[in-house]
Order: C-alpha cells, then sequence, then structure tokens
C-alpha cells in the first residue's frame, strides 16, 4: 500500500502563487496514483483536509455534507486529488482510503499559527501580530492522534470490502485564535503581551481563502471504536510545550 500524504500545505501560498497546489498537490497525486496503477498497488492512504468544505453552512460538518464548495487553491487542490482517487478506485480497482484532516500539530510543526506565534514572540516579546481579527475558530488534533486514528482507520476501511471511503479525523471542540495566542504567551512564561489584530478581509480572516470556522463532524469515525483523548486546546498547548523544550 501507498500512503500518499506529501503535499504543499501553505494555503496562504496559493493566494499569491496558485500553481504551487495545482503542481504539488494535483499533479503529484496524479503521479502517485499512475505510480500505484502500473505497479499494482493495491490499496491508497490520502491525506485530504478539512477545507475541501469550504465556508460550511453545518457545524460540526459530516463527510456527506454538499455542496463542497472550497474557497482556497489548497482545499480545491484536495478535493481535485480525492476526485482522482475515487476514479482510479472505480476504474482500475486501486482502494482509496481518504482522510479529511483537521488542523494537525505537534512537535515537529514548522508551520502554522502555533510555530508563526512563537516565531514573533521570540522576536519582540511584549506585542504579538495575529492575523485576522483573532476569533477565527478550529479545530485542532495533535499527531500522535492523528496518526493512531489513520492506523485505526486502515484496519477497518481493509476489513470492509468497500472500493473506497472517506472519513473526517479532528478533535470534537475547537479554539479560537486569540486563544491559542492566549496558550502560547502562558507557556512562554510571558505578561502583558499587547495583541495587534491584522484582518485581510472584512469579516475578520487572516488572509484571503482562510477558513474562519471549521469543526469536523467525527461521528463517522467514533463509530469505528475510535475517539480523541485530548481537545483542541490540550494538543495546542501539548505542541507550544513541546516546541519551547517544556513539555513535562
Amino acid at each position: 500500500m501507498v500512503f500518499h500524504f506529501a503535499a504543499n500545505p501553505e494555503v496562504r501560498v496559493s493566494v499569491t502563487d496558485p500553481r504551487v497546489h495545482f503542481e504539488e498537490n494535483v499533479v503529484a497525486t496524479f503521479n502517485v496514483l499512475e505510480a500505484c496503477r502500473v505497479n499494482d498497488v493495491p490499496l491508497l492512504v490520502f491525506a485530504s483536509s478539512s477545507t475541501v468544505y469550504g465556508d460550511a453552512k453545518v457545524i460540526p460538518t459530516p463527510e456527506d455534507y454538499s455542496p463542497l464548495e472550497p474557497i482556497s487553491v489548497y482545499g480545491a487542490s484536495k478535493l481535485a486529488c480525492e476526485n482522482l482517487i475515487i476514479s482510479y478506485s472505480n476504474l482500475y480497482g486501486i482502494r482509496g482510503l481518504i482522510i479529511r484532516y483537521a488542523n494537525i500539530v505537534g512537535p515537529r510543526s514548522n508551520h502554522g499559527v502555533i510555530i508563526d506565534f512563537i516565531r514573533k514572540l521570540k522576536s519582540t516579546s511584549s506585542k504579538l501580530e495575529i492575523l485576522g481579527d483573532g476569533s477565527q475558530r478550529k479545530s485542532y488534533l495533535y499527531v500522535d492522534e492523528a496518526v493512531d486514528a489513520t492506523l485505526h482507520l486502515l484496519e477497518f476501511f481493509k476489513s470492509s470490502g468497500r472500493s473506497y471511503d472517506i472519513y473526517n479525523v479532528g478533535s470534537e471542540d475547537w479554539v479560537t485564535v486569540k486563544e491559542i495566542a492566549d496558550i502560547v504567551v502562558d507557556v512562554m512564561g510571558l505578561r502583558g503581551v499587547e495583541y495587534v489584530y491584522k484582518s485581510a478581509t472584512p469579516d475578520g480572516r487572516g488572509w484571503p481563502g482562510d477558513v474562519k470556522l471549521m469543526l469536523l463532524d467525527i461521528s463517522k469515525l467514533k463509530s469505528t471504536g475510535w475517539k480523541p483523548r485530548w481537545s483542541s486546546r490540550e494538543a495546542v498547548r501539548k505542541t507550544a510545550e513541546h516546541i519551547l523544550g517544556r513539555s513535562s
């Protein structure tokens, strides 16, 4: 089997350079699928994203939500990859397990809001620039749990007999960007930090294409016998502690 987790994950990149996500996500996935077809690989596990839902009207958002209307090229690229996988499953019999992840964080995070805040505060500890109005609210899952859920779903999927299937993987709660800032500031032992908000859109998003509210419905995942141990806040705190070398 092949675990296809390679992609360019920077949503903001697609605003200024959309070709990056086409080439590094869509074309790359096509190449992986072709390699699977030519070499008779029977099963593919694909890392998709909550961004395929766009600004969902139903929250928590289930896998069968429609219409899928991504608001970023990144989200569109992931949805295109999903459809390629489904096509190859139907045409060539390659079984496809598609996993729509929430925001995955952990010790080796090298992009995203947590590492962004840490870098900014290390540079200037008295002031923190926050992209958006701070009210953006999303779900975060610690990487250990993401791996555990993925391997659990793989075994479940292998025994299901389905040609392809789609699962949301995330935590059961969400946290605001301001709350993330509060957690990072606390872990760094700082006090009196001034928050400076920088909205890129009239409704307070961090950048064009930034989904403001995201919480996945993981009922389908839980029905297979798996559920997360840690909340979004715990995942954020554990990540900040590990990055800063302050984990207990």
